[in-house]
């Protein structure tokens, strides 16, 4: 058994099962709805597909990032246990959370001289950000330090590829990702944006493509030219989605069509209240490993 933990935040968007199956520890962001606060626990305190329904109906939704104070209670549980720590945070190109962790650490620090708590910004976000966990619980399984861990992750993180389109802008137009002007003709001429997590972690529209059927296709042709091995791609990968299974299905469909030798199926998981309330019901995003994202 591994001399260390390794931790996130529910910003990853896997499930509660599949977190304790990889004993991969999970602090929760807080979301609002309707004015009630909540804990971004994985859809145990609300459901995706209620979240998604209110936001449709109307409903504002507001959310919070993990505090100090939080990051310190979390952290101190590993450190009493005689854990060292590697925690990762979802991106600061979408979040303050990483400056909040590292404050926590500093903080402990000076309590628990000679222990590691290493932070790491992820870059990464959604099922993407889950599928950069799932690799470090398997290295940490093959036996690495948590030294050789902090390293690797590191220098691969950028590798990990984020491709997301939306069938309804209503959300990203409230965001401000998308001008009313601009998603006003996009809606008249259905166009879905293409987007990707850049090189800071942060969501930049990269492509315009009218109908869903070609933003699908579109997308899986962008996982030929950049997964590593093109269409012999061997690794993982995941999809989430914000009430829009059925595209999300015929994504992975078409992925498992074009990528014989993946490491079993395309796993499908529910965008999380966090990431959802910006992005609302109808994203879908495609997450593996690849070439560095360098812009």
């Amino acid at each position: 058994m591994a001399d260390y933990c390794i931790s996130c935040c529910s910003t990853a968007d896997l499930s509660l099962d599949h977190f304790s199956k990889r004993d991969i520890k999970v602090i929760y962001f807080h979301f609002e709805l309707n004015g009630i606060s909540y804990l971004d626990d994985c859809g145990i305190s609300i459901p995706p597909e209620k979240l998604f329904d209110e936001m449709l109906a109307g409903a504002p939704t507001k959310t919070s990032q993990i505090s100090v104070g939080e990051y310190a209670e979390f952290f101190e549980k590993m450190l009493a246990e005689g854990k060292d720590i590697i925690h990762i945070t979802l991106s600061s190109g979408i979040s303050g959370t990483y400056n909040s962790a590292c404050v926590a650490r500093d903080e402990l620090m000076e309590k628990y001289p000679g222990r590691k708590i290493y932070i790491v910004d992820s870059y990464a976000a959604s099922s993407g950000y889950g599928l950069l966990m799932d690799k470090l619980a398997d290295l940490r399984d093959e036996g690495y330090t948590i030294d050789r861990l902090h390293e690797w992750v590191l220098e691969n993180r950028l590798r990990l590829n984020h491709w997301f389109f939306s069938t309804d802008l209503t959300f990203f137009i409230r965001g401000g990702r998308v001008s009313k002007t601009a998603g006003t003709f996009g809606k008249l001429l259905n166009i879905c944006p293409l987007l990707n997590v850049d090189n800071l972690g942060r969501l930049i529209p990269r492509e315009k493509v009218r109908t869903k059927h070609k933003v699908i296709q579109r997308t899986c042709e962008i996982m030929e030219e950049l997964a590593d091995k093109g269409t012999g791609y061997d690794g993982k990968c995941y999809i989430s989605q914000s009430a829009c299974y059925a595209d999300a299905k015929e994504l992975a469909d078409l992925v498992e069509q074009n990528f014989p030798a993946l490491n079993g199926k395309v796993e499908i998981y529910p965008i999380g209240a966090t990431i959802g309330s910006h992005t609302g019901p109808g994203t879908v995003a495609l997450f593996f490993w690849g070439k560095e994202r360098v812009d």
